[in-house]
């Protein structure tokens, strides 16, 4: 672990996030940078001379969104950022957890560090100091629409630096200025700009892409592994991922796939032989590296969209300094759509990866589609005992929910802000949907580890019980079985199949 994390708007990394949202406040310790602080001052400073000077510009001496038109008088300048967060704060859902909340702050935090956005170092540095302190602004989960950014939740995430809002410190969630309090922090008065700059962005949208990508890596990988042990369990055989098929459709993570196939299945005694006169299985094990490549593909395509959009500045408008001049330029940087398309790729393949899943539990728990090798719902004395019959209806419930969950979110946009912003990236909504269809995929594939498992036992009073498992599989059908054992009659299974999902959520 990092002792500390400097912030300079430009360097900060996937595995840097995961480790913020996943540690114990000040683990490591965030804090900007000195490049940074010379950023954000010298923008911060541009504010105040336009103030001085009388410029008029968005979001600074004018209204929001449709009231772009309604210049705000100079004293009410402070009042009109304030304004923009408690207006602003009017989520709804569940709060997101913790880990989510601490990568929304980091992101939102190195963003800023940028220095085009005109904040304050007192104001930047006070977000920090929460994050370290480990006051985690309660944020309701609905509301965003991906475009002027996160503008709900990132206000909720706001409220507590003016001392408004609700937050959890140390397991008990708080009004802010009580968290504050007792954290030892003084809320401030936001300045021109600050609370524009605060919640228009893409920092919610962001974190969930970040941690569902990692999330994905690691059940690309769990699935993987699930493919081959039901490859042992239903005698299957490893002959379509010879490297010379893939070579002939050479998409890389296909082949990477592939690869990783024939080293978890080294040394497989369960696997069918290539003098065998079944010559191919069905398309659930024969076409894993096509099936999970084009998995790997979206993900690998997730991970360079969020490397890019840490570090880039995605609030309006922007300030540039040269020298002496000054420009603020309006843009659209805050528009989710490059994350919304990405993350409602990722669900799509994530639900792939549950779908065939699920046939490789329906072959595994159908005697006719395994040829009998194995009994039917992997019963013992089938009839009285329904096995693993159930299993594949809870799979099967599951993976249909995802297909509805992957319809795209960024196809559908509702015009806002009397119809100045009048299309929307609804990536917030692609991001919580990703969550969902990730979450069943781990629980379809927690259900397949299990039936493979007992499918392999059924074929070890066949084969003896020193029939050797691949070099990759092995290891985890033994952990598997620390904590299920083979199941001979019917049992209640949900604390079985929980304690498999904890295997496979730990990666």
């Amino acid at each position: 672990m990092i002792p500390q994390l400097l912030l300079d708007g430009e360097h900060l990394t996937i595995a840097q996030v995961v480790e913020v949202a996943n540690s114990a406040p000040g683990q490591p310790l965030v804090a900007l940078s000195d490049s940074a602080r010379a950023q954000v001052e010298r923008a911060a400073q541009a504010v105040q001379t336009m103030l001085r000077e009388g410029c008029v510009a968005y979001g600074i001496t004018t209204g929001f969104g449709a009231f772009k038109d309604r210049v705000i008088p100079l004293d009410q300048v402070e009042k009109l950022q304030r304004n923009i967060l408690v207006s602003h704060a009017v989520g709804v859902g569940e709060p997101f957890d913790r880990a989510t909340t601490r990568a929304i702050m980091l992101i939102r935090a190195n963003t800023l560090a940028r220095g085009f956005s005109g904040i304050r170092l007192a104001t930047l540095e006070l977000l920090l100091d929460m994050l370290n302190a480990g006051i985690h602004p309660v944020i309701p989960s609905k509301g965003s629409l991906g475009a002027s950014g996160d503008l709900a939740p990132l206000a909720h995430m706001s409220l507590p630096l003016i001392g408004e809002g609700t937050a959890e410190y140390r397991g008990e969630i708080l009004s802010a200025k009580e968290a504050f309090e007792r954290a030892g922090l003084q809320p401030l008065t936001l300045a021109a700009k600050e609370g524009l700059a605060l919640t228009n962005g893409t920092a919610v949208m962001c974190a969930l892409g970040v941690l569902e990508t990692v999330r994905a890596e690691r059940i690309s990988r769990i699935a993987d592994i699930a493919g081959c042990l039901s490859l042992e369990a239903l005698h299957g055989t490893p002959l379509a991922f010879d490297e010379r098929i893939h070579l002939l459709r050479p998409f890389p993570r296909q082949m990477e796939c592939a690869a990783g196939l024939r080293a978890l299945l080294a040394g497989s005694e369960f696997v069918r032989s290539s003098s065998s006169a079944n010559v191919q299985d069905a398309y659930t094990l024969r076409c894993i590296p096509q099936v999970h490549g084009a998995a790997r593909d979206a993900i690998a395509y997730c991970r360079w969209v969020f490397e890019i959009e840490l570090n880039a500045v995605t609030d309006n408008p922007l300030i540039f300094c040269d020298g002496d001049k000054i420009e603020v330029l309006s843009g659209g940087n805050f528009h989710g759509e490059p994350l919304a398309i990405a993350m409602d790729y990722l669900a799509i393949a994530m639900s792939e990866l549950g779908n065939i899943s699920e046939r490789r539990i329906m072959r595994l728990t159908d005697e006719a589609s395994n040829t009998q090798t194995l009994p039917a719902f992997l019963a013992v004395n089938g009839g009285l005992n329904s096995g693993f019959m159930i299993l594949q209806y809870t799979a099967a419930a599951l993976a249909t929910e995802n297909k509805v969950l992957s319809h795209p979110a960024s196809v559908d946009t509702i015009p806002t802000s009397a119809n100045v912003e009048d299309h929307v990236s609804m990536g917030c909504t692609a991001g919580l949907k990703l969550r969902q269809v990730s979450a069943n995929v781990e629980h379809i594939l927690a259900i397949e580890l299990m039936a493979a498992a007992q499918g392999i036992d059924f074929r070890r009073r066949v084969l003896g019980a020193n029939t050797r498992l691949g070099k990759g599989t092995q290891p985890v059908y033994d952990q598997i079985r620390q904590c299920v054992p083979f199941i001979d009659e019917d049992t209640v299974l949900s604390g079985f199949l929980a304690a498999v999902h904890q295997i496979v959520t730990a990666g």
